[in-house]
């Protein structure tokens, strides 16, 4: 039966595709314009920008977002989001899941891409992760957007998550941050993007809904380095449980 379904969802990923680019290259000359405004008050209006598209796209190709608040995020207070990485379509999803300022820490290799690499210039801090150095590079600089005001997004696993387990392991760097910034961690679920869109290849797309859960943050006030890998620890095992807990389609353990 998947087999005789497959013209169609090739002709769906086409079609969101095609609207996915059409949008973007509406809405660019706007956010050419405030990319020119500085990387806080321009790059916060580009978000701006990018959630008036994503408002438009997502309804278009039959997804249907929603916000799942176990603990709603204070806008006026800074976090380090922690998500978890399941798909392409996480990239997007981001922009409906924040309703505040925030930054995430993207591969600098999606700078490439015609016109969309340069809104990602304006809107992530990237990393080449194979560089020591530049690993380094991106960690001061998410330390410098927390010092403006502004929230980061990492996914600490680094890249997709190919197991069947809820989570892959976690790297270290955005518990790094958190310790020496002493700012609160909020670990943020993406149930749905595996289904919408699988990792194996992009005419996996289909269309329903995709949500986004809010755990309650975790607070690292007076926590050293020398607890690291425990606050990493407790930030996994909290994910763990509660995609369990949602039943995240994934998850074959």
């Amino acid at each position: 039966m998947s087999f005789l379904l497959w013209p169609f969802r090739i002709l769906y990923t086409v079609y969101a595709i095609s609207t996915f680019i059409i949008l973007m290259l509406f809405f660019f000359p706007a956010i050419f314009v405030a990319s020119f405004w500085g990387k806080v008050k321009g790059g916060n209006f580009v978000y701006h920008i990018l959630r008036v598209w994503s408002a438009i796209w997502f309804p278009m190709i039959g997804v249907f977002f929603k916000r799942i608040y176990e603990h709603k995020p204070d806008p006026a207070k800074q976090y380090i989001f922690i998500a978890n990485h399941i798909s392409y379509l996480d990239a997007a999803i981001i922009i409906e899941a924040f309703r505040q300022p925030f930054r995430p820490l993207g591969k600098v290799e999606m700078s490439k891409i015609p016109v969309f690499g340069f809104i990602y210039k304006v809107c992530v801090v990237m990393v080449e992760r194979s560089s020591a150095e530049d690993r380094a590079k991106s960690i001061r600089q998410l330390k410098s957007v927390l010092k403006k005001g502004i929230s980061i997004l990492i996914f600490p696993e680094g890249t997709f998550n190919l197991t069947h387990h809820p989570l892959k392991d976690f790297y270290d760097g955005a518990f790094r941050v958190a310790i020496q910034t002493q700012t609160t961690i909020q670990p943020v679920l993406f149930l749905d993007t595996y289904d919408r869109m699988h990792y194996r290849h992009i005419f996996t797309m289909t269309p329903g809904k995709c949500r986004a859960v809010f755990l309650d943050p975790i607070d690292v006030a007076g926590l050293e380095m020398k607890q690291l890998s425990q606050l990493r620890e407790i930030v996994f095992q909290k994910m763990d449980l509660k995609l369990r807990e949602y039943k995240a389609n994934w998850i074959k353990d």
